[in-house]
């Protein structure tokens, strides 16, 4: 029993011990806190967009680090008031340097987001940064509509040119367009004489049209393609592009020539 008694003082011992050695550390690395000798925020609020956080002794409020700036290493001054990252972000360190035990926040989410004020962001965290200074001018929160690019109105990006050739050729037009929705592409001819625009490929049996989606995300190529080609196919065609925010449309034109040496060379060829 005596045994056990001496074994259970003595650990106590130890462990009060410990605990005022952790104390004097503490102490000694932060100090007595004294809130006016503390650095003032930035007027203009915090590069990160998120409320001040107390720095690494529990003392004075700090801004959070921002993306890209530096995170971790030691307590107190400018050390403790980068040492933790804002919300949304996590500190890495570099493999380069396993010794450092600083490292850069990055965000925890690298997808991008379109804001509730119509703009597309590279990540949450660009948002909530966007957010931050527009509240603290006075305007209005941005959240999060949706992940992704936010929705835009179609673009034709490439536009059908003109194609010459003779009469039992194989002939086609293209068109590129992009958007957010996808947009869908549509093609019609106008129909000479009549002013009036035929929705493709109607009942023509040498007329097809095709669509895929790319090269690029959202964006749609369609194509007109004739074979054989006759003299009524000879006009103007016009690439339609729609989504959910709008339209946009482009012209292209068939020439059928009587011999392959009226096709005009183009400029740059020989």
């Amino acid at each position: 029993m005596r045994t056990m008694s001496t074994t259970m003082m003595m650990m106590v011992m130890m462990m009060l011990y410990a605990t005022a050695a952790s104390a004097s550390r503490v102490s000694r690395s932060c100090g007595t806190c004294d809130l006016a000798a503390c650095a003032p925020l930035p007027a203009g609020g915090c590069a990160a967009g998120a409320a001040a956080a107390l720095d690494a002794c529990g003392c004075c409020a700090v801004c959070s680090a921002a993306e890209g700036e530096r995170c971790g290493g030691g307590r107190g001054g400018a050390a403790g008031a980068a040492a933790r990252c804002a919300p949304g972000l996590e500190c890495v360190k570099s493999d380069k340097d396993k010794k450092s035990k600083a490292g850069v926040c990055v965000c925890k989410a690298n997808h991008e987001v379109c804001g509730s004020d119509g703009v597309t962001y590279r990540t949450g965290c660009d948002l909530k940064a966007a957010s931050g200074r527009a509240v603290a001018a006075g305007q209005a929160e941005i959240k999060i509509q949706n992940k992704g690019r936010c929705a835009t109105a179609p673009v034709i990006v490439t536009a059908p040119g003109e194609v010459y050739n003779v009469s039992g050729a194989q002939v086609y037009l293209s068109c590129e367009a992009i958007g957010i929705p996808t947009p869908v592409v549509t093609w019609k001819k106008l129909v000479s004489g009549k002013g009036r625009m035929e929705l493709l490929p109607g009942d023509k049996d040498n007329l097809a049209i095709q669509t895929r989606g790319g090269p690029e995300k959202h964006e749609v190529t369609g194509w007109v393609l004739i074979s054989p080609l006759s003299e009524d196919e000879a006009g103007s065609y016009e690439c339609h592009a729609a989504n959910s925010k709008g339209e946009a449309s482009a012209v292209g034109t068939i020439h059928v020539v009587d011999s392959l040496d009226d096709i005009p060379v183009k400029k740059g060829t020989s």
